[in-house]
């Protein structure tokens, strides 16, 4: 119910009563006068203004009371914002009317003389009478009402009654919190699912949508509840900047409203005094993303508090009361799981490890768990920079995290939410909170381009190099942070990037190449004429390669995608295809005939192949990178790998073998080949398979080389069943699953050698993965002449040189089915 404009109401400068602020027009006066005042806002003014309304409620309240014989027993209560004290200048007035059951027409003549005065006044009220009985039965049966009383507030009155009042609603509260809670955290997602993200919309709803003022209220119900807490680094910060734009919504507008409107953000902008409406909507922005980090991070622990109740009874009864610590399962080298959330070991050092920030927040990205708060900032506090470039595990884990599809978005949050994004990435500070002002877009920058890695997680298969598609998605728009032409500038900061991290000179220029095109081939499918064969030569010209262009399609589709609804579709994308297929076409023969020569041995090599020839059986060394042989090997794998160097008389089964024994030990293979070598003149005409290869140990220390060739001996003699040992630790221990990743894509690259025919191999990276490869070519009576294994973040890109059994390349017929038999089998569960 509303009236008069507060504008007109006279002022407080005379001394009559008729401008006290008592009265309606002194209290309207003085309320105008506080509003216009320039040199106070935000938090004073706020608290200013509630100060002046109680005050005047206080004094309407006592000459209420006296001229309507009012019982004694009845208060005055402020309630939800306004028992907050948050009164921003179009606020509606929450009141209680609390009474003790007395006189029911004196306590209804003693409403009607508070609540008139303030709707005369043009002010939105929301009131209520009630008894205190009658107040907890209410919040009882409604959440918002209770979430209303959390907050409740003396204004005049008995203050016995209020107290008792708070202490009963606070007591249920915390009582009922167990059912409560849960009750609000789905009235919280419910309103999030309607609203949308705050941090993301173009013309958000400061109260409403998710990361706005009613999330924080909703933190502050449930830190009342002395259940769980919300991390409070930043977040009465947030709350305080997202008031005092509505504050200064209500003052450009002239009416009330939470709603930030496009046309409205300048002025609003101005008010405060900042920049430009970008540069609000930053602001905005990034107090959002502080209530909704926080807000993640406290249900989880709402939930982790109510399943350990629910729980603990059960437990004491089976454990006679004994008390058991949370059971913490390895996920990488530094990183455990425990109790849901992906943790730092008891023994991680991050002052001494500056890889683990990475490792951490891919193993658990991986895992789909959330990386835990504590272990965020403990590694924000601790952990020592990469240095430059970036040693190669740090690269693989970015490009691991990046790939880890859905599950990355939250772990990157809280990456960012600590400044570790920033630190790791420093050109990310630009991009971060930028808003994109085309109705097109539906994220902010930088999370548009996470979105986009997202989207390139699942085409990971369709290109040789997805760790250059992965980083191309989070790079593609880093130049949006500059004036000018984005594209030109990201390709230069997207240079400097792929260096800093550690790629070589030819990756960072193809790197370059996407990030200056990314726009190339939709704008040219759909706005140039490719029958003409100018349009089609231009795009090779520009892209270069056929490896090259396969990435960029990739990535043209996941940066449409990730967009939005409108910036892809069937047509669009069948456009971006035929233009593909054309330039493709005319960048055909690029494609080298097989591996190409093989350098020759090395001298250790040539010396094992000999070992292994005399003794007739495998020989194997692990060399630190960089370093000399190590046959006893001591503490963890250095964070770029061990080269593992074996060399076996040539027979079947080794690839199988060695896979099977390395993946029973746990070790992670991060680059492998395999090649036949001839040994010097005198030793006869056998050859040797030489295996050199670049592992890691999953966690833990290396296995004593000793051990790793005592099992390869029982692997290819048989008396090892692998495929046993692996299948009783995956049902001991089973691997969590977090990630759904694309599924394997096994082909043949047509005319890659006249020698051998090549099967490609893309999958996810998995425990014996490369085990099962090697198994199933040996069942199909497939040679592998060589093999090139890449492990690229947890993308496996392998290609075979197969051969029949007397060294020719398989028929056409036979090979396709081999394919499709492999990916039959990599596609089932292992």
């Amino acid at each position: 119910m509303t009236g008069k404009s507060e504008s007109g109401q006279g002022d407080e400068t005379g001394r009559s009563d008729e401008t006290s602020p008592a009265r309606p027009g002194g209290y309207a006066a003085a309320r105008l006068r506080l509003l216009t005042e320039d040199a106070r806002s935000g938090p004073p003014r706020r608290a200013a203004l509630a100060r002046l309304t109680d005050d005047w409620l206080a004094r309407l309240f006592t000459t209420a009371a006296a001229d309507t014989e009012a019982p004694t027993g009845v208060s005055l209560v402020a309630v939800g914002g306004y028992g907050r004290g948050e009164l921003s200048p179009r606020s509606d007035l929450d009141l209680l009317l609390l009474h003790d059951d007395g006189d029911p027409s004196a306590v209804a003549a003693l409403a009607d003389r508070l609540w008139y005065p303030v709707w005369d006044l043009g002010l939105d009220l929301d009131h209520s009478v009630r008894t205190p009985a009658q107040a907890r039965g209410a919040a009882g049966g409604d959440l918002r009402v209770q979430l209303g009383l959390l907050d409740a507030r003396h204004l005049a009155g008995d203050p016995a009654l209020t107290a008792g009042l708070r202490t009963a609603v606070l007591t249920d509260w915390r009582n009922q919190a167990a059912r409560r809670l849960p009750e609000l955290r789905e009235l919280c997602a419910e309103r999030a699912e309607r609203q949308g993200e705050l941090q993301y919309l173009l013309e958000p709803d400061l109260k409403e949508a998710r990361g706005g003022l009613r999330d924080a209220t909703a933190l502050r119900a449930v830190a009342a509840s002395w259940l769980a807490d919300a991390p409070r680094e930043g977040l009465a910060e947030a709350r305080r900047r997202l008031l005092d734009v509505r504050d200064a919504l209500h003052l450009a507008t002239g009416r009330a409203g939470d709603r930030l409107a496009l046309q409205e953000q300048d002025q609003v902008a101005a008010e405060l005094g900042v920049l430009d409406a970008d540069t609000l909507l930053r602001q905005v922005y990034e107090a959002a993303r502080v209530i909704s980090y926080a807000s993640d991070v406290t249900w989880r622990e709402v939930g982790r508090v109510l399943k350990a109740r629910a729980v603990r009874p059960r437990l004491r009864a089976l454990l006679g009361g004994g008390r058991q610590g949370a059971e913490r399962t390895p996920l990488a080298e530094g990183v455990v799981e425990q109790e849901g959330e992906a943790v730092l070991a008891r023994a991680a050092r991050p002052e001494r490890d500056p890889v683990l920030p990475l490792r951490a927040a891919a193993a658990a990205a991986q895992a789909g768990l959330p990386l835990s708060l504590h272990a965020v900032r403990h590694l924000a506090a601790t952990a020592r920079p990469l240095p430059t470039p970036w040693p190669a595990e740090a690269r693989e884990q970015l490009v691991t995290l990046l790939g880890s599809g859905r599950p990355a978005v939250q772990v990157w949050e809280a990456l960012e939410a600590e400044g570790l994004v920033t630190r790791l990435l420093p050109d990310w500070e630009r991009v971060r909170c930028r808003p994109q002002r085309n109705a097109v877009h539906v994220w902010t920058v930088d999370r548009h381009l996470i979105e986009t890695a997202v989207r390139a997680s699942a085409l990971t298969r369709r290109v040789g190099r997805p760790d250059l598609l992965l980083v191309a998605a989070l790079l593609h728009d880093i130049g949006k942070g500059w004036p000018g032409d984005h594209s030109a500038a990201g390709a230069t900061i997207a240079a400097d990037v792929a260096a800093r991290i550690g790629f070589g000179p030819a990756d960072a220029a193809v790197l370059a190449t996407l990030v200056r095109h990314h726009l190339l081939l939709v704008e040219t499918a759909t706005r140039r004429d490719l029958d003409d064969p100018a349009t089609v030569r231009a795009v090779a010209d520009a892209v270069g390669s056929r490896g090259t262009l396969e990435l960029l399609h990739a990535l043209t589709e996941a940066d449409a995608l990730a967009t939005g609804p409108a910036a892809w579709s069937s047509w669009r994308g069948s456009l971006v295809a035929d233009l593909v297929r054309r330039v493709a076409a005319v960048l055909a023969g690029d494609l080298p005939d097989g591996p190409g020569p093989a350098a020759d041995p090395t001298a250790e090599q040539e010396r094992l192949a000999v070992e292994a020839h005399r003794t007739d059986g495998p020989v194997l060394a692990l060399r630190t990178q960089g370093g000399p042989p190590a046959e006893e090997p001591s503490g963890p794998a250095e964070p770029q790998g061990v080269e593992l160097l074996i060399a076996v008389p040539d027979q079947p089964g080794v690839l199988p073998a060695v896979a099977g024994v390395l993946a029973v030990h746990r070790l992670t293979v991060r680059t492998a080949e395999l090649r036949t070598v001839d040994l010097p003149d005198g030793f006869g005409e056998r050859t040797v398979l030489l295996l050199n290869w670049r592992v890691a140990a999953e966690y833990g220390s290396l296995p004593q080389a000793a051990r790793l060739r005592a099992d390869l001996v029982r692997a290819l003699d048989g008396s090892l069943d692998i495929a046993s040992r692996l299948a009783e630790r995956d049902a001991a221990h089973p691997r969590r699953r977090g990630v759904v990743a694309p599924p394997p894509r096994v082909t043949l690259a047509p005319a890659a050698s006249r020698h051998a025919t090549v099967i490609e191999v893309r999958a996810q990276d998995a425990p014996g993965l490369l085990f099962r490869i090697g198994r199933a070519l040996e069942e199909a009576k497939v040679r592998v002449r060589s093999a090139h294994v890449s492990t690229l973040g947890a993308n496996a890109v392998d290609a075979f040189y197969a051969t029949g059994p007397a060294g020719e390349p398989l028929p056409q017929e036979e090979a396709l089915t081999v394919a499709r038999r492999l990916e039959e089998t990599l596609r089932a569960r292992p």
